[in-house]
């Protein structure tokens, strides 16, 4: 950070910081010195060699003093006061390292400079023997394309090699050795290369010792159910292993792998590389090797089960402190020789004879300090639930008899636990001075290192159940597949031990753990072992990385190399060290370690340390907070003889704090030590010491707490109810989620101290929100726990314990008064946490007092003490309330206590003090409310309510009603009344009620905002809200849930309602009833299937548009009325309503076909058309058969009955009486195709012979044609008149449009119901944009505006209210476009399929004609200044333009005949938009209908089209002076000669083709009129003057055109213009012309051909 940057404060004191004192190690009493020559700068960061040192300064600068044999000028002489680096001035450096005799600096940038010696290649320099100055060295990595060069953090230098971590956490090496951890054996390896054994893996820190690497790994995360491998990644040796005898199971899973490994120096021939041991694969099933290796390898866990006295006996021990490793018991065998068998037994072992020596050995006693510490190193692999997995296994493996036998005995897991309490053997603790064995052993150090590595992997006993911080995840559960043959009872033991285990597993988060510094951390070490500083328990090499596992779980935060020792610092602030101890460098006496041990250092917690050549230095915490420098090592101050230099037995305080100043960092080399020291200036630095070495503590007592006391009481029997234990349970992991971030933010603290110290990147301001949110979530769950009770349920089981160790609990609750009841000592413990947050906060306010009040420091300092202390007071308030809560229940009756205690409920009043009661209660009713803060709780007698206060609105009532100090309590579904005794009781409970039912609609009150003091003005509680409840007595909803919105206690707004018996709404409420839109469900237990309900409600009703799918597969789209299906509706019945067997579609009364509708019966292949009564045919109707048979008559109930006309295809028609389907019977007439008839009486069923008693009549065949198709003409007669059908649906429109009946309403009313109808169906089309298209949009968009009409009535208005209609009927939002909406759906209804039957036409054209009429009095009804059917519209001058008549050629005067389009009819308005939609089933019909006379037309087009068009032109008989002389092709100009054909009149024959692709009547008439125009416009330029056309010339020019323009359909185009146009143009101009096209098509037909 850049000087001008801070504020003045720290400006002042920056001189005061980063002093460097130097002295010569290998003494006890030193006085250290000021470096010369650094006036005034500020070193951040130093680093020794074994004769010089490196200083980073804070501008980014490096200087060099001691000896620099490497730099020119000055090989020789030693620089006394430090030279700068000028080759790295301008790159800003971040780190230094120094090796032994090299150096090296990172930039800014990541880039790497190195110089110094390289005889090794250490510089990464090839071929040069020294590098005189700093020299950039390009890392890349070569896996990338294109090569990306890599950023360092952070190096490490050792005497012959150098590690790098780059920025994605991973190690780059270079120069010679073993220790590089690469897979090559050709040094120096000059090119940094990547250590592929950790890539992948998160490293946070490196260190180098003379020729030892060790790297400190993030754990990986927990995986859970991720399969275990079977063997080992690296030597493909089994992991797991098991041997089975006839009585006992061996299983073990530890395995250590070798791969990497070379035996010392002394057995070189005996080198085992990975290639080599393929071949020992198949000698060894455990993974230990033969004898010759000299490396023997014994199970970890074995599982001893013995039958001894029917019981068998598993060895357990107690599990220490916070790792996952027990101290192996001794196995139990009743004597020596029974090990000795035992051990031969093991098949194809061969073991080492050590193990015999070892396997009995008592060791002694652990020291007491090693015990509290809980530090013992234990085996390599480490268990999550042992015993799960061994019983498993073992079950597995030898039948059920294990397990059997372990039934026999049923010692419970306690039991065997207190049996072997003490732990009978430590790996590691035995010390020099220990008895080594019953044969004794040679004491030379290899031999002692051997048995050491041996008794590291001596087998331990059963792991300790409730050791459930499991390290390595190299553990099984259980064996797959193999529970089965273990006996329940067992696994339910089993079982029971697991559940508990859950409860500390930290559950860390991931936040905290990407914020602060990891502790899940791992050590893993490589490089030469000789003096045992790899910590495997061996004194050999490793190649390649391997993980020392007696650290896993020790939360390792630092790591320390020296020259041949290691040192581990914890973030419990002890140091493990191993390695050389020559010069009693470890700190302890326990002489050579190969595995980690516990340093001795005196002070209060070590929190930085330094590893120099031979010696170690630790910074521990003094009294007052200051550091002290602890030294162990080499102590010459004797003047005796130099070889007998005394050690330090354990380290000595070397310099407090009071000499020089606040030390920040420590760095040890070969000759020299060196601190940075910082002046306190103005307390600053005092206070940061006192923040991070309280918080040391903290974290130590935290884990104390956890291991000494939750852990045990997590493990204990009879806990209580599930409930309770699941309470106790999530306290612990809430508890240990804190634990573990005050365990980070400690060494956060740590590592900030080594650092700039800028007040400003503290974590607990940077990151107050993890503080204060683990803080708050223990609380609840603290809280919680006490509420139900918890710690007394804890006191009674835990006695035995807790009187045990009474000290222990007093001295961590801080509680010292005499006989102090248990159940406070545990509050006092559990709430201890709490009082940290006064700390911070007044931490916080002491460094603020460092700043100026106005600098921004002074205000973050300022704003976040305020935090923790309001979050601590809030956090007391909550305390408080969870104990007034404990009182209430301890006095309160038993009975209601169980149902209505829960863990989150807090007591708020009561009225036990009689303030308030029920109105109108009687004289002897108790009646007692207790508000809590999620309900109110009414209890008489016996009984309770329960109100849910989300739920629940309350209000004062007013006075004059006579309700003195009344309160209104409104509930779903009830009321109270509530009276209190004084106006003060009353003000209380409506303000207590008020900010209860507030709180519990805002959520849980911790959301509070830390530091807005707990007095907000609080406002009344909302009205309307969103809430879940059930119904318990109302009739409808009896035991439904709802959840949505409330308005005053009635569901009101969006919500679901779920039924007990499976149905369920979603949509829309009022006032307490489905009302809206809405979907609704209802199962059909016999069908397995749901009836499924979508649209409109009214007052719990279905009422208005919706669809009904029922189970059975039928659907009903269509109008409700009171859960009814009434109006228009379409009923599709069928399994798959694509094939469906029968469709309705028509008008509907309560539930019954009802009025007009029209019935296809799919599988009959018959569509009946007509009325209907109570689901009956009954009325008049029409029936069509698919095979052309046609009945219109009357129906009764069903059949065809009563007076009707029967038609068959071939035109053969019966007029008569029917009494059945098809049936005749009773007086008829029988005509036949040729015109004969019969009458009299008939009887029998059509198509099976029928009885006829009549006369037979043969008409003359003189009498006029006309009568022939007599009953033909008087088709429809029967049939149901056109405007008596789909009334239903003319009548919805009219409802919507807010009329009673059609043209009785308010047409303003009118507009503001379809102005609410595009709005709301907008709305509810808002939230599935996909529905409404783009254009749609604007459709709706333009739809908003009403065509306003002042003044007289215009040919504009006309068109404007065209273009209103055209776009309404575009979307189906809009009354008038659902209307045609259904008109289209229920005319192609009718007339497809069975229906397109062609007497079906004259009665297709009456419909459509319908419609028109009663469309047209729906749109009067809104425009009313529409002129009504026929009038003209006036005109105003403008429009009278002069038009050339076709006929006259003089200008038309208005006289003669109303011009086209002026005059407003129903056809010209509405067709336009209503024929296009149905034109497909219309014209269809019309071709049926004409299909003959087509036939005949089109036969003779196609003869005459073969003509030349001269030849056709005089056919017809056009005069010749029409003939065209010249025509165009292709837009050049050709002689008309005697073969060219199709080439006359084009334009026009072009022209008149498109009558085909037109709809309406007027559209068509516009066709002709304008082939007309073209013809004229050809003989004009043939005659080149003016003429009058005449009839006669005419005619057989425009026949021409017809023939050539071969239109198929003519004549059904013909019948379509003639039945739709407009009526008053029949006499018109284009009447004239449509006459002359139906002329020329009647004309073709029956040309004669000569």
């Amino acid at each position: 950070m850049d000087s001008q940057e801070r504020s003045s404060e720290e400006a002042e004191g920056a001189k005061e910081r980063g002093l460097v004192y130097v002295w010569k190690a290998g003494s006890c009493s030193v006085t250290p010195e000021r470096l010369p020559g650094l006036s005034g700068k500020t070193v951040l960061q130093a680093a020794l060699g074994i004769h010089h040192g490196l200083l980073l300064t804070e501008g980014g600068e490096v200087y060099s003093f001691g000896r620099l044999p490497w730099r020119s000028g000055l090989e020789e002489s030693c620089a006394n006061s430090p030279v700068l680096e000028n080759t790295l001035l301008g790159h800003h450096v971040i780190t230094v390292a120094a090796g032994s005799f090299h150096n090296g600096a990172v930039t800014e940038s990541g880039v790497v400079y190195m110089w110094g010696n390289n005889s090794a290649g250490q510089c990464a320099v090839a071929n040069q023997l020294c590098v005189p100055e700093p020299q950039p060295i390009s890392i890349s990595d070569s896996e990338t394309s294109p090569l990306l060069s890599v950023r360092i953090l952070q190096l490490a230098c050792g005497e012959e090699h150098t590690l790098a971590l780059s920025l994605s956490r991973e190690i780059w090496a270079w120069g010679s050795g073993c220790q590089l951890g690469l897979i090559t054996t050709t040094f120096p390896v000059t090119k940094p290369q990547k250590v592929e054994h950790l890539a992948g893996r998160i490293v946070l820190q490196i260190a180098c010792g003379a020729y030892h690497s060790l790297a400190l790994v993030q754990c990986l995360p927990v995986q859970e159910m991720k399969p275990i491998p079977e063997r080992c990644n690296h030597c493909s040796q089994l992991l797991i292993t098991m041997t089975d005898k006839e009585d006992h199971v061996i299983i073990s899973d530890s395995h250590c792998c070798p791969l990497g490994v070379a035996l010392s120096d002394n057995q070189p021939e005996n080198h085992i590389f990975g290639p080599s041991l393929e071949t020992l694969e198949g000698k060894s099933v455990t993974g230990s090797h033969s004898e010759d290796c000299q490396k023997p390898l014994v199970e970890e866990h074995m599982l001893v089960a013995l039958e001894s006295d029917g019981a068998s006996v598993l060895a357990s021990s107690d599990g220490q402190e916070d790792s996952g490793i027990s101290s192996p018991g001794n196995i139990l065998f009743p004597d020596k020789k029974e090990v000795k068998e035992y051990l031969i037994s093991l098949s194809d072992q061969s073991l080492h004879e050590n193990v015999e020596k070892n396997i009995c050995t008592e060791s002694d006693q652990p020291s007491q300090e090693e015990q509290l510490g809980a530090c013992i190193p234990g085996p390599p692999g480490t268990s999550t639930s042992a015993l799960n997995s061994l019983v498993a296994s073992c079950a597995s493996a030898v039948g059920v008899r294990v397990a059997a036998t372990y039934e026999a005995g049923a010692l419970s897991l306690k039991k065997v636990m207190n049996f072997y309490g003490t732990p009978s053997s430590e790996p590691g603790s035995q010390s020099g001075s220990g008895s080594p064995g019953p044969e004794g052993l040679k004491d030379s150090r290899e031999e002692q290192v051997r048995l050491e590595s041996m008794q590291g992997k001596k087998s331990s006993s059963l792991v300790d159940i409730r050791e459930e911080e499991s390290e390595g995840g190299s553990r099984r559960l259980s064996l797959p597949g193999l529970l089965s043959q273990v006996s329940p009872r067992l696994l339910r033991k089993v079982g029971r031990a697991k559940m508990r285990t859950v409860a500390l597993t930290p559950t860390y988060s991931g936040e905290a753990d990407a914020l602060l510094p990891s502790l899940r951390t791992e050590v893993w070490s490589w490089g030469k072992g000789k003096e045992g500083q790899l910590g495997h328990g061996d004194v050999l090499p490793r190649l390649q990385p391997l993980c020392v596992k007696s650290l896993d779980g020790k939360e390792v935060i630092h790591l320390s190399a020296g020259g041949h020792h290691s040192l581990a610092l914890t973030a419990k602030s002890q140091v493990y060290t191993w390695g050389s101890n020559i010069s009693g460098q470890l700190g302890h006496l326990n002489s050579p370690t190969t595995v980690p041990r516990l340093a001795k250092v005196c002070g209060d917690g070590v929190w930085s340390t330094a590893a120099g050549l031979d010696y170690s230095l630790f910074l521990a915490d003094e009294e007052d907070f200051q550091p002290g420098l602890y030294y162990s090592g080499q102590d010459t101050t004797t003047e005796n003889n130099l070889y007998e230099n005394s050690c330090t037995k354990t380290p000595v305080l070397l310099l407090s704090c009071s000499k020089i100043g606040y030390i920040s960092n420590v760095i040890a080399g070969g000759d020299n030590c060196l601190v940075l020291v910082d002046k306190n200036v103005m307390g600053y630095i005092a206070s940061l010491h006192e923040l991070a070495s309280t918080e040391r503590r903290f974290y130590f007592k935290l884990s104390e707490i956890k291991s000494q006391v939750l852990r045990p009481l997590l493990g204990l029997d009879n806990l209580g109810n599930a409930n309770a234990i699941q309470l106790l349970q999530e306290m612990a992991s809430r508890f240990s989620k804190l634990c573990y971030l005050i365990g980070q933010h400690g060494a956060s603290l740590s590592s900030f101290l080594h650092g700039v110290k800028e007040a400003r990147s503290l974590a607990i301001l940077k990151h107050s929100s993890l503080f204060l949110d683990s803080y708050t979530e223990y609380c609840t769950s603290v809280t919680n726990f006490l509420v139900m009770g918890g710690f007394m349920l804890l006191a009674k089981p835990a006695i035995d314990f807790l009187s045990k160790h009474q000290e222990l609990l007093q001295k961590l609750s801080e509680k010292n008064e005499e006989n102090l009841q248990l159940v406070e000592v545990l509050n006092a413990l559990f709430f201890m946490p709490f009082g940290r947050l006064h700390n911070y906060a007044r931490t916080l306010l002491k460094l603020a007092t460092c700043f100026e009040v106005a600098s921004p420091e002074y205000q973050k300092l300022q704003d976040s003490s305020s935090c923790y202390e309001s979050l601590a007071v809030h956090l007391s308030r909550k305390r408080k309330e969870a104990e007034y809560t404990l009182g209430f229940w301890k006095t309160f009756p038993g009975k209601m206590t169980d149902s209505l205690r829960k863990p989150e409920r807090r007591l708020i009043c009561e009225s036990s003090n009689r303030g308030l009661s029920l109105q109108h209660a009687g004289r002897f009713s108790v009646n007692w409310f207790i508000l809590f803060n999620d309900a109110l709780v009414h209890a008489q007698f016996s009984t309770h309510h329960i109100f849910p206060l989300s739920t629940l609105w309350v209000e004062a009532l007013s006075e004059e009603a006579g309700n003195v100090n009344g309160l209104k309590i409104t509930t779903p579904e009830e009321q109270l009344v509530l009276v209190s005794s004084t106006p003060q009781e009353k003000t209380k409970w409506l303000r207590a009620i008020s900010q209860a039912v507030d709180q519990a609609l805002k959520g849980t009150s911790d959301l509070m905002l830390y530091g807005a003091g707990g007095n907000m003005p609080r406002q009344e509680p909302p009205i309307s809200r969103s809430a879940k409840y059930t119904f318990y007595k109302d009739p409808r909803f009896k035991d439904a849930i709802y959840d949505g919105r409330w308005l005053s206690g009635k569901p009101h707004g969006r919500g679901i309602l779920k039924w007990a018996d499976g149905r369920m709404y979603s949509g829309t409420f009022r006032t307490g009833l489905e009302d809206g839109y809405g979907e609704y469900r209802v199962p059909n237990k016999a069908l397995n299937k749901d009836d499924h309900y979508v649209g409109y409600w009214k007052e719990g009703k279905m009422c208005g548009h919706g669809v009904y799918s029922y189970a059975t597969g039928e659907v009903y789209e269509g109008c409700f009325q009171d859960n009814m299906r009434h109006g228009h509706g379409l009923l599709r019945s069928g399994k798959l309503t694509s094939s469906s067997p029968s469709m309705f579609i028509g008008q509907w009364t309560m539930d019954k076909k009802s009025g007009y509708g029209v019935f296809d019966d799919i599988t009959r292949g018959e569509k009946y058309m007509g009325m209907w009564q109570d689901d009956l045919c009954q009325g008049n109707g029409v029936v069509v058969t698919q095979f052309g048979l046609y009945y219109e008559g009357a129906f009764s109930t069903n059949k065809m009955m009563g007076t009707g006309i029967l038609l068959s295809e071939d035109d053969t028609v019966y007029e008569g009486e029917f009494s059945d389907n098809w049936t005749l019977s009773g007086k008829g007439t029988l005509t036949l195709p040729n015109g004969d008839y019969i009458e009299g009486l008939f009887s029998g069923e059509w198509g099976s012979g029928i009885k006829i008693t009549g006369t037979y009549f043969k008409p003359s065949l003189y009498e006029n044609e006309k009568d022939k198709p007599k009953a033909l003409r008087k088709l429809g007669i029967l049939a149901v008149p056109p405007d008596e059908k789909w009334k239903a649906v003319f009548e919805e429109c009219w409802n919507q449009l807010g009329c009673e009946s059609p043209g009785q309403g308010d047409r303003w009313k009118a507009w503001d119901n379809i102005a609410v109808a595009l709005t709301t169906n907008r709305r509810q089309h808002k939230d599935s944009p996909e529905l409404l298209s783009r254009s749609h949009t604007q459709t709706l968009e333009s739809l908003e505006f009403i065509p306003q009409h002042i003044g007289a009535f215009t040919l504009e208005k006309y068109e404007n209210i065209k273009k209103y209609l055209i776009k309404a009927c575009d979307t189906p939002l809009h009354p008038l476009g659902k209307l045609v909406e259904t008109l289209v759906a229920v005319y192609r209804m009718t007339y497809v399929g069975v229906g397109a039957n062609r007497r079906l036409l004259q009665e297709a054209v009456r419909e459509i004609k319908s419609y028109l009429k009663r469309i047209f009095q729906l749109v009067r009804f809104l425009f009313p200044d529409l002129p009504e059917e026929g009038s003209t519209i006036p005109f105003m001058a403008t429009e009278t333009k002069g038009r050339r008549s076709f006929c006259s050629g003089k200008s038309d005067s208005r006289s003669e005949s109303p011009e086209p389009g002026y005059v407003v009819t129903s056809f010209g308005l509405l067709l336009p938009v209503l024929l296009p939609r149905l034109y497909p089933p219309l014209f269809m019909l019309y071709a049926l209908d004409n299909e003959r006379e087509e036939d005949v037309y089109w036969e003779c087009v196609l003869r005459l089209n073969k003509q030349t068009d001269t030849a056709l032109l005089s056919f017809l008989g056009v005069q010749a002076k029409f003939w065209p002389g010249t025509v165009s092709i292709l837009g050049e100009s050709r002689k008309v000669s005697s073969n060219t054909k199709d080439a006359c009149f084009a334009s026009a024959v072009e022209c008149l083709q498109q009558i085909s692709t037109t709809f309406t009547p007027a559209d068509k008439l516009k066709v002709i009129q304008q082939t007309f125009e073209e013809i004229s416009q050809n003989v004009l330029e043939t005659l080149q003057e003016d003429f009058l056309w005449s009839m006669d010339d005419l005619f057989p020019v425009f026949l021409y055109v017809v023939l050539r323009a071969r239109i198929r359909n003519l004549g059904s185009e013909v019948h379509l213009i003639e039945d739709l146009m407009d009526p008053y143009l029949q006499h018109g101009e284009q009447g004239i012309m449509f006459t002359t096209l139906k002329a020329c098509y009647y004309q073709i037909q029956h040309e004669k051909l000569t």
